[in-house]
């Protein structure tokens, strides 16, 4: 039985469309769709589809079938009716026998599909968006006027798919911007043409510490200070004589907002101005810069600390531990290890070069205060005219050259403890500002009325007679005594007996091993030359003999003909030093000076002369030479007695 289509009324058909589609859109629209496609075109079945590319599918908007809608339908493309109309892109008719023509089509053959019609629907670029079909289970004759029926709905639907898509867009982009409002670091703000706030993002809530609810529809120039009113007062003004397109600009300096406590804060910000739908809006984004300040005032001290580490790991070099074992060295480290733990105030005494600032770290490393930094202040390196400013810092402009805040070195080492090193050396002015850190731990910058508080042990070094200095007038006595609360005399080096042989080995194997060198240990008359020496230096004049002992070394042996200098032995003390000529040695001088030597690397290594850590090694000859040497020498290893 075919279908009657000679009784199609188009005005009645068009007017069912209009009628069945006029008051819906979206999904209700393409359920509305297909069933007046259906009613009107007196078909079994009619569906609207959006093609799947990345599926190679179809997916039902609407799919009507005896009756009945179908909701979240999908269908293969492959092997189906519709396959030519993706591929072919135009309206495919097939009037009868579409079961045999489609045999392995599940869907056709169980419906009893007689026969179909299908329009690809596109957009204004041709590109695909989807299809629709209607089936029958009778014959469908080519008519034109069904036809041109079918193709009108197919516009309909056409256009009604484009307005979802780019209605999903829009809504894309909005969800977009509205993420990015939202997760945006800096505060956003709203405002229509009366400067009064219709939105905010979080970020915004956030640093004027109140809810979008709470600040909607308030001028927001309540939350600005007077300067910074008139400020954006004339910054619209700017804008609105801009053109369009460039109604934009950085708020030069900083704005002075208000949080909705009161509070006053700095704020970088930038407005733009638009129009939307004949009204004006701004938009003000703003940051507090008070986190970039303290970040910022971070960076500098930490950069300051790190300036003060480095240099003194240079002063410092090889002065890595306490080494020693006469008495005098020994008590030092006792109290060292009694004051460590406390919180006490120390004085070290000692000539200058004997380690104080050693001393100092070795106490610091002890207590509780060791992962917090220990600052070092040479106080008699600072110009005078600095030096306040050196301890307790100073605010920008405080004085000429002073074009920004600088924090101090007591700042600096709040926390942890300070080594004020010569602190003899201090200007009176200077000594009862300290003095009052030490009563009552607090300062002032210089330029500044702020009064800061911290939390400072403090460690002082002198090598001057500090007693001495207060009965001249020149160091305050109420000073010294909170200064002198545990005194630690470190002992000069020609006090301390065999501790020069220990420190001058120590000091060899470190310049040694940093010059890819090696040398021997000292050889007697090395030893009785150092001891004999009145060390007016002390260990950093040491050291600095050493290392141009091992410069100058020869065959590894330790050079103190041009390292130390001459000396007679019965001048007694280093004032009483007188330079003595220098004499040729005669060779059997030299030979026992190797036998000596060979005889210390001997015993030195348990009598083995080869293989690692042997004689040769340490010495640096070939075994064989070591033996032949030996020989000539007539050294020969002791018996062991019986």
């Amino acid at each position: 039985m075919e279908k009657p289509v000679s009784t199609l009324d188009e005005d009645v058909a068009l007017r069912a469309i209009v009628e069945g589609t006029a008051r819906t859109t979206g999904e209700h629209f393409f359920d509305a769709l297909v069933k007046s496609l259906a009613k009107v075109l007196h078909t079994h079945g009619a569906w609207v589809t959006e093609y799947l590319p990345e599926k190679n599918r179809y997916r039902a908007h609407a799919f009507y079938l005896g009756g009945q809608i179908f909701k979240d339908y999908e269908m293969e493309i492959e092997g189906t009716p519709c396959e030519v109309v993706v591929r072919d892109l135009r309206l495919i008719h097939y009037p009868d026998k579409v079961f045999d023509l489609f045999p392995n089509n599940p869907m056709i053959q169980e419906i009893g599909t007689c026969s179909y019609m299908g329009v690809p629907l596109l957009d204004i670029d041709a590109k695909l968006l989807g299809h629709m079909a209607v089936v029958d289970l009778v014959p469908m004759p080519p008519e034109p006027r069904f036809q041109a029926l079918f193709e009108i709905f197919a516009a309909r639907a056409a256009a009604e798919l484009q307005r979802l898509r780019a209605e999903a867009e829009i809504q894309e982009r909005e969800q977009k911007l509205r993420r990015l409002v939202s997760s945006a670091m800096d505060a956003i703000v709203e405002l229509d043409q009366d400067l009064q706030v219709i939105g905010m993002n979080p970020a915004a809530e956030k640093v004027f510490s109140c809810s979008a609810r709470d600040i909607t529809g308030l001028n927001f120039m309540k939350f600005l200070s007077p300067d910074s009113c008139r400020k954006l007062s004339l910054l619209i003004h700017e804008l609105q004589s801009r053109p369009e397109g460039e109604q934009y600009l950085w708020i030069p300096e900083n704005l002075e907002a208000l949080q909705s406590s009161g509070n006053e804060f700095p704020a970088e910000a930038s407005l733009s101005r638009y129009e939307l739908h004949g009204q004006t809006y701004y938009t003000l984004i703003l940051r507090n810069v008070n986190d970039r300040l303290a970040a910022e005032r971070k960076i500098q001290s930490l950069t300051v600390e790190a300036e003060y580490l480095k240099e003194k790991i240079r002063t410092l070099q090889n002065f890595d531990e306490v080494i020693g074992q006469s008495p005098q060295i020994l008590q030092v480290l006792k109290d060292v290890h009694q004051v460590s733990t406390a919180d006490t105030t120390v004085l070290i005494e000692g000539e200058t070069g004997t380690g104080k600032e050693l001393i100092a770290r070795a106490i610091h490393d002890g207590s509780h205060r060791k992962n917090k930094p220990l600052i070092t202040v040479n106080c008699a390196a600072i110009p005078p005219a600095l030096i306040e400013s050196e301890f307790f810092g100073h605010e920008a402009g405080a004085f000429t050259g002073a074009t920004k805040r600088r924090e101090g070195r007591f700042e600096l080492a709040d926390g942890g403890t300070i080594f004020l090193d010569e602190i003899g050396e201090l200007p009176p002015d200077l000594q009862s500002k300290l003095l009052r850190v030490l009563q009552e731990g607090e300062f002032q910058p210089v330029g500044s009325s702020r009064t800061k508080k911290v939390n400072v042990r403090v460690i002082a070094a002198t090598n001057r007679n500090l007693r001495e200095m207060i009965r001249e007038g020149k160091f305050r006595e109420d000073l010294y005594y909170r200064i002198h609360v545990f005194p630690i005399p470190v002992p000069a080096l020609r006090e301390r007996g065999d501790d020069v042989v220990l420190l001058a080995r120590k000091f060899a194997q470190g310049f040694a091993q940093k010059m890819g060198k090696k040398v021997l240990p000292p050889t007697p008359e090395c030893i009785s030359r150092l001891k004999a020496y009145h060390w007016p230096g002390n260990v950093r004049e040491l050291q600095n003999v050493v290392e141009r002992a091992v410069i100058t070394s020869i065959d590894g042996r330790l050079n103190l003909d041009r390292a130390l200098p001459d000396f007679t032995p019965e001048s007694g003390s280093g004032a009483d030093q007188r330079p003595v000529a220098r004499r040729v040695r005669t060779a059997k001088e030299f030979e026992g000076l190797e036998k000596e030597n060979l005889l210390l690397a001997l015993e030195a290594t348990g009598w083995r002369i080869a293989g690692k850590g042997g004689a040769a090694q340490l010495i640096g000859l070939k075994p064989s030479t070591l033996v032949s040497r030996m020989k000539a020498l007539g050294i020969q290893r002791p018996k062991p007695e019986v």
